[in-house]
């Protein structure tokens, strides 16, 4: 994630060069604010890459001696469906008619957006962990089913 953390960089430094002076040479608020919003995207995106390449280590697409076979094999988890997007566009509409209709619309569509985008968030928070207090399930005896642990692919 190396070198697409040094592309949004430079993205990022265009952005801000590009408000800098946009806003030296124009005095137009919007334009500015616009390139500044693009400038600070382009930094979230480039401060999120150095972190997983931190956190990770480099990857093999980011050694120049790496051979394709390193590169094959399951990637990450990526959720097999989920009702939180569709919530989150309702929310956003919400939110948005509210602007235009009135604060008691806007704030019910605030609510669910806040709902949908905590739910997003955390929907898969716990994966991969298991309570130590979660009772553990006992075979009868005689059966041989296979293993008392038995780990499913699907997801919760």
């Amino acid at each position: 994630m190396r070198t697409e953390a040094r592309l949004f960089t430079g993205v990022a430094v265009f952005f801000a060069l590009a408000a800098a002076g946009y806003g030296w040479w124009s005095a137009e608020p919007a334009g500015t604010a616009a390139l500044t919003v693009a400038f600070l995207m382009a930094s979230l995106i480039a401060f999120f890459l150095r972190v997983q390449h931190r956190r990770r280590g480099p990857r093999a697409q980011d050694r120049g001696d790496a051979e394709v076979h390193e590169a094959a094999g399951p990637l990450e988890f990526f959720p097999p469906h989920s009702p939180w997007p569709v919530t989150i566009a309702l929310g956003a509409l919400g939110l948005a008619l509210g602007v235009v209709y009135g604060l008691w619309l806007a704030l019910i569509g605030f609510g669910i957006l806040a709902m949908a985008v905590s739910g997003l968030v955390f929907q898969y928070a716990g994966r991969g962990t298991q309570r130590s207090d979660a009772p553990v399930p006992e075979r009868a005896p005689g059966d041989d089913s296979g293993s008392a642990s038995t780990t499913s692919t699907r997801s919760p």
